[in-house]
C-alpha cells in the first residue's frame, strides 16, 4: 500500500495526516467526524472558547466511553467464558450418560 497524505477538519482546525489506502482514508474520516462531534457538544456543554480545554474533555469523554465498553466487552467474555464452560459439562454429562445407557442396554440383553 502506498502512504498517502489527507487533511483533515476537526473543530475548524486542519490536521494532514498520513493514511495507507483507501480502506485507512475511511476510518479516519469516520474517527475524525466522531471527535469533532464530541469536541462540539464538549463546547455547547461547557460554554467555553478554550481550545485546550474543550480538547481536553472531549479526550476525557472519549476516555471514558472506551472504559466503559471495556468494562463491558470483559463482562461479556467472562460470561462467554462461564457457558463454554457450562457446555463442555453438559457435553461431558451426555458422554458419561451415552455410555451408561450402553452399558445397561448390552446387560438387559
Amino acid at each position: 500500500m502506498i502512504d498517502k497524505v489527507i487533511e483533515i477538519e476537526i473543530f475548524d482546525q486542519k490536521f494532514r495526516i498520513k493514511v495507507k489506502g483507501a480502506e485507512d482514508e475511511k476510518y479516519v474520516s469516520h474517527l475524525t467526524s466522531y471527535v469533532d462531534k464530541k469536541m462540539r457538544k464538549v463546547a455547547v456543554e461547557s460554554k467555553s472558547n478554550d481550545m485546550v480545554k474543550i480538547a481536553v474533555l472531549a479526550a476525557l469523554n472519549i476516555a471514558d466511553e472506551f472504559f466503559l465498553s471495556q468494562k463491558k466487552l470483559d463482562r461479556l467474555n467472562e460470561a462467554i467464558g462461564n457457558m463454554e464452560r457450562e457446555i463442555e459439562s453438559l457435553e461431558e454429562r451426555i458422554l458419561r450418560d451415552m455410555g451408561t445407557y450402553k452399558d445397561t442396554d448390552r446387560a438387559r440383553k
